[in-house]
């Protein structure tokens, strides 16, 4: 048998398995954390750097009207992506579910991964721009041209193209395990199928609804890309606020503050989302 360990050689194992994955996470991601947070209490130089005094100005100037609106715009985009992702993607998820050829299904849904980010964006810039090909179709029918780029319409079509898969997956995954006795039981119970459904299948996709909900919204939410292409000034959201200030403006402090009030909001929301998912289990949703 072997001898037992001594501390020496335990803090060896120690360092030796989880020593890379803890340096890796304070280097890129607690410490650069620690130096945003420091430098949304700094205030802006002269030609842009970081200076004093420290303070907390930088968060009391988001309470002003424009980057109120702009949080305001943000939510509005990740609530109507997260709607409208939830009122195609549940009923498209039980498709693939039950379809004999999902694998080539599940196939077509993750292709436009292949594909680079910014094309795709380009892409609905192409079809949506006044001689483009949605309001080429809609002149066909004496609707047209409309203004639809750039627009906030524009900006909610592309982030529910570019959105949707993150909520199909994880409904996909808990329609897999769906127990359809618990449905049986509840028709041989007399129930119609629509209230079959709302009690004994709904609640055990609960996990996947939750999980696509966070992973659309949030996103949607601190997206600035799409709104720079298709919104094209028009649409300011909170990612395009962060982007600005850290580029054109090069008010570095403000912008780390704005970085700041983003990640909070993110982490809120996954606090949220944990303890729904802790405190309303599946047994008591059913």
């Amino acid at each position: 048998m072997n001898e037992a360990a001594t501390p020496l050689q335990r803090l060896f194992r120690i360092l030796v398995t989880v020593g890379p994955g803890a340096l890796w996470l304070f280097l890129f991601v607690l410490l650069p954390t620690f130096l945003v947070l420091l430098a949304s209490f700094m205030s802006r130089g002269p030609y842009g750097e970081l200076s004093g005094p420290l303070g907390f100005h930088n968060y009391l100037r988001l309470l002003e009207a424009p980057y109120l609106k702009a949080f305001a715009q943000s939510l509005l985009l990740g609530a109507l992506t997260t709607l409208l992702a939830a009122l195609l993607g549940y009923p498209l998820a039980f498709y693939l579910a039950g379809h004999p050829r999902r694998d080539l299904l599940l196939l077509l849904l993750l292709l436009p991964f292949f594909t680079n980010f910014l094309i795709r964006v380009y892409a609905w810039l192409v079809l949506l721009q006044r001689e483009g090909l949605v309001n080429a179709f809609l002149q066909a029918f004496g609707l047209g041209p409309l203004g639809l780029y750039p627009s906030f319409l524009a900006v909610l079509l592309a982030s529910l193209y570019t959105f949707l898969p993150f909520f199909v997956l994880p409904v996909y995954a808990s329609v897999e395990r769906i127990d359809w006795q618990l449905l049986e039981a509840a028709y041989d119970l007399g129930a119609r199928p629509f209230r079959a459904f709302l009690h004994a299948v709904l609640p055990q996709t609960y996990p996947g609804l939750f999980a696509g909900s966070v992973l659309v919204f949030i996103p949607a939410m601190g997206t600035f890309v799409v709104a720079d292409l298709l919104g094209a000034g028009r649409v300011v959201l909170i990612g395009n606020l962060v982007q600005q200030q850290f580029g054109v403006t090069r008010d570095w402090a403000f912008g780390a503050a704005l970085s700041v009030f983003l990640m909070a909001f993110v982490l809120l929301s996954l606090y949220l989302y944990a303890r729904l998912q802790g405190e309303r289990g599946l047994e008591d949703l059913v």
